[in-house]
């Protein structure tokens, strides 16, 4: 089974401009994530960005980089473009890999794009991890997803779904009341240049999750149980403390950020 990964990358962030290349354990945010992806042992992988500063980096440590243009509004429109540039045939897999996530295991990273090959039905695989707590269903920042009996997505949303109706407000229990959406995700190259020129669905604007714009136009997404999960990612300067200071256990070192 033979995957792509490309790590959509850009220098614009409103809470933590230049996310990419913040240093973290002495080298760029971003070298990280690339690690990551090479552990995962995909095919190829590339960093797509539109910022010359994140490109010399990443080439720095070794990245393969592709420019993109600056107009893109989301990462998969930074892949889709990236699908096309480079010819990749409609049924190779890609995976989009965020380039703020220097925590992923490289198993999930392989898992998605195995999931995608598995289920021939599904345009798009992604993941998913149960949730046990009422305070994490009803939180409005954790994304739900209901799947059906073979796994395939039905609904994700910001809501607690599904609805417990006679345990409103229950605390954690032993078994999972949820599932909790990985964003982690697995296309096939053909219906990623398909899906950016749809048109956005009521449902996406009010959710504010793209991948409702997938079932929306009647493409299937299968989401399978994450074999591991996934560590902190980096959107605030205190995720990135944690990060760092999660790494320094992990190797035993007393390593910080700048």
């Amino acid at each position: 089974m033979s995957f792509r990964v490309v790590i959509p990358a850009r220098y614009a962030s409103t809470r933590l401009p230049g996310k990419p290349l913040l240093p973290l354990a002495g080298r760029p945010l971003i070298a990280h994530v690339h690690d990551c992806a090479v552990a995962s042992g995909a095919a190829e992988i590339l960093v797509a960005t539109d910022d010359p500063r994140i490109a010399e980096a990443c080439e720095g440590f070794g990245a393969s980089v592709v420019m993109t243009s600056s107009t893109h509004r989301s990462g998969s429109e930074r892949l889709a473009e990236v699908a096309t540039t480079r010819g990749w045939s409609d049924d190779d897999i890609v995976v989009n890999l965020q380039g703020d996530e220097p925590l992923t295991p490289p198993a999930i990273i392989r898992q998605v794009a195995e999931d995608l090959t598995h289920f021939p039905e599904a345009s798009v695989s992604t993941l998913c991890a149960p949730i046990h707590s009422a305070a994490q269903l009803n939180d409005p920042h954790t994304v739900k997803v209901v799947r059906d009996a073979a796994g395939y997505a039905l609904y994700f949303s910001r809501a607690p779904i599904p609805w417990e109706r006679d345990v409103i407000g229950a605390e954690a229990k032993e078994t999972p009341i949820g599932w909790r959406h990985v964003g982690m995700y697995a296309y096939r190259a053909g219906y990623l240049r398909r899906y950016v020129t749809l048109p956005a669905c009521e449902l996406e604007s009010i959710e504010k999750l793209e991948q409702l714009r997938v079932l929306w136009h009647g493409a299937r997404i299968h989401v399978a149980e994450a074999v591991e999960v996934p560590g902190h990612g980096v959107d605030t300067p205190e995720d990135l403390k944690l990060v760092a200071a999660l790494m320094a256990q992990k190797t035993g070192s007393m390593t910080h950020p700048e």
